[in-house]
């Protein structure tokens, strides 16, 4: 389902971008 694949995407890119963050950020956590 096209949904479903969007739905996936998004998690995935939200999930990367917090960890790049805290990659980049390290004081934050």
């Amino acid at each position: 389902m096209l949904i479903e694949y969007i739905a996936g995407a998004l998690v995935a890119a939200f999930i990367a971008a917090y960890l790049l963050y805290a990659l980049i950020r390290p004081e934050r956590f």
